[in-house]
């Protein structure tokens, strides 16, 4: 019997909530050409004299914070997510391999490429678990995969899915999920808060002189200029979503957080979303992050911690975060569906 490997893809994270750990994960992390686009000596040294030697015990301390007693969030919920899609696949036929690796840290994508080359698979499906398309996410993952198995010698099994940023299964998910979390009553305002990148990342791929952030209304509608441009894709998820739950476009605001360093960042900032929203009155807010599909640091700490208590500080009563899709059945359910069409 034929069999398929499916390889499932996220970002990272620390082997342990210590500076020693995620100093290590920290500088395999910002020493990728897709995420800091430096020469690599200035890189080398921003990331490993500017960066690091500070930040590893800021974020070993935020790190803490969210860590669960099975390991971090998103190590857990990628996991899971993986056995879950393991059941589904195989309820009636046994032919499917689910592996999952990171981008950074462990298990990593050669680990999980070993495992599945080893197991004899006739094609390895890979779904980078990014909903929007990013160099500095879902590119790099891409990349990675091709070098490692190259390595491997199992190059010609892959094959890649694309970004899901308008999948209806994806939208649905949310959708669902936001349903099911707020109470529209006792809830003033949505925010869709999705993660940031400088915006010379989108320059560089799109021409700032053509098309990219020359206008206010540059991402409202994905077009010819700006089919693969990761801000326009963020406002077309929230739009999507926002349009099944029949909210007004006053319900709800797009967001970016994450912001890290000098460099000008696309916007507008979800910090000063949050600020505002408050200081007009809004009490009680809800926060999704539909760029992220697996509860994380950037979730759980940055927006259900100190985004809360920076809406409250600044006038609001409560800031409710929205969970992630995890392990979600019907998120399950849409991935299951997504690699049977496609083997």
């Amino acid at each position: 019997m034929k069999s398929t490997g499916v390889l499932l893809i996220n970002l990272g994270t620390p082997d342990a909530p210590t500076p020693a750990a995620v100093g290590r994960y920290l500088r395999q992390f910002l020493m990728d050409a897709f995420v800091i686009d430096l020469p690599a000596p200035l890189r080398w040294l921003l990331v490993n004299v500017a960066i690091v030697p500070r930040r590893k015990y800021q974020s070993a301390h935020a790190y803490q914070k969210v860590q669960l007693s099975k390991g971090s969030p998103l190590l857990v919920h990628t996991r899971e997510l993986a056995t879950s899609v393991t059941e589904q696949l195989n309820e009636s036929e046994p032919r499917y391999i689910i592996e999952y690796g990171m981008r950074y840290g462990n298990p990593s994508i050669k680990a999980a490429l070993t495992i599945l080359k080893l197991s004899k698979v006739d094609r390895i499906v890979v779904l980078p678990l990014y909903p929007q398309y990013a160099e500095s996410s879902f590119e790099t993952a891409v990349v990675e995969t091709r070098r490692r198995a190259r390595e491997l010698g199992c190059e010609e099994l892959l094959e890649f899915m694309p970004p899901f940023y308008d999948r209806p299964e994806f939208i649905n998910a949310w959708v669902e999920r936001i349903r099911e979390s707020i109470n529209p009553d006792a809830t003033d305002h949505l925010v869709f808060s999705f993660h940031g990148l400088p915006v010379r990342h989108l320059a560089r791929l799109h021409g700032k002189d053509n098309h990219c952030l020359t206008a206010v209304d540059c991402c409202a509608a994905i077009t010819s200029g700006n089919e693969t441009c990761y801000r326009a894709q963020c406002f077309a998820t929230a739009r999507a979503i926002a349009a099944q739950l029949e909210l007004d476009p006053d319900d709800y605001t797009v967001a970016f957080q994450s912001r890290l360093g000098r460099a000008q960042w696309i916007g507008p900032n979800t910090v000063d979303v949050l600020q505002n929203l408050a200081r007009t009155g809004n009490k009680r807010i809800s926060v999704a992050c539909p760029s992220f599909v697996a509860d994380c640091l950037e979730t759980l700490e940055e927006i259900g911690i100190r985004g809360r208590e920076t809406f409250i500080t600044a006038g609001g009563e409560d800031l409710q975060l929205i969970a992630s899709l995890n392990s979600d059945s019907r998120w399950v359910k849409s991935i299951s569906d997504w690699i049977r069409k496609a083997t």
